[in-house]
């Protein structure tokens, strides 16, 4: 049962993950992380336990946009919901994620019963 809530956080942010891990640990979820894209799609296609992806959207190197491409175009791991956790929260930003090929949007500061939710949505 537990390996059906296991999250992957893609995050450049340290601090971010330890804060995203701690929150979901406490309310059931098991977490993995990943500092950045190309390490975070290499787990993804290593570890089929993964359930969902928390994508950080502006990171050095390659951003969330083109990780959601490229995992959207991997046959073995397109089918992952993908919920983008950005500060990026202008008029816009939604609608640009999604039509990117992310599940759903979460703005930083999280709202975690928000963010639990999704997960659950997605998870169950």
């Amino acid at each position: 049962m537990a390996s059906k809530k296991k999250v992957l956080i893609i995050d450049d942010d340290s601090r971010n993950i330890f804060a995203l891990s701690a929150v979901l640990k406490a309310r059931g979820f098991q977490c993995v992380s990943a500092s950045g894209a190309i390490e975070g799609i290499g787990l993804l296609t290593s570890d089929p336990e993964i359930g969902i992806v928390l994508m950080d959207m502006m990171m050095p190197e390659m951003d969330g946009y083109e990780a959601i491409d490229q995992i959207r175009s991997n046959q073995e791991i397109a089918g992952i919901p993908i919920i983008a956790v950005t500060a990026q929260a202008m008029v816009g930003d939604r609608e640009k994620t999604l039509a990117a090929g992310a599940d759903n949007y979460a703005s930083k500061p999280i709202d975690v019963d928000y963010l639990t939710a999704i997960l659950n949505e997605h998870l169950n």
